[in-house]
């Protein structure tokens, strides 16, 4: 009887030290998954920044190379053109390299965020 009472405890350890080992296990991967979360949304967030900021240099930029390019010409319309046509071609080839550079690079660094261990 003795022994039915021993090995009934020993059970209920047992299922207890589980139960606690699969809660805490839940719990770590849910830390996990919030950090990860976390990185990737301030990794997103400062490339929003980032680029909101690169189109307003960009902007600024471009007219100020415009009315530059326009006074040099004595026409401001061809300077604006010329500017345009400049923005264009570069537009263009990162358009044909977006497979091979702008695709990779913003995959491999999710990726790196994703695995990165601290």
């Amino acid at each position: 009887m003795e022994d039915l009472k021993t090995i009934k405890s020993t059970a209920e350890s047992l299922t207890d030290h589980v139960t606690d080992y699969i809660e805490t296990y839940v719990k770590l991967a849910v830390v996990n998954a919030t950090q990860k979360g976390t990185g990737i949304a301030a990794i997103s967030l400062t490339g929003i920044l980032l680029t909101a900021f690169l189109v307003f240099m960009l902007f600024f930029s471009g007219i100020g190379l415009s009315i530059w390019v326009g006074e040099a010409m004595n026409n401001m319309k061809a300077g604006f053109f010329i500017v345009s046509g400049f923005y264009m071609v570069l537009g263009l080839i990162i358009y044909a390299f977006r497979k091979k550079i702008v695709f990779p690079l913003v995959r491999n660094t999710i990726i790196r965020k994703v695995y990165e261990d601290h």
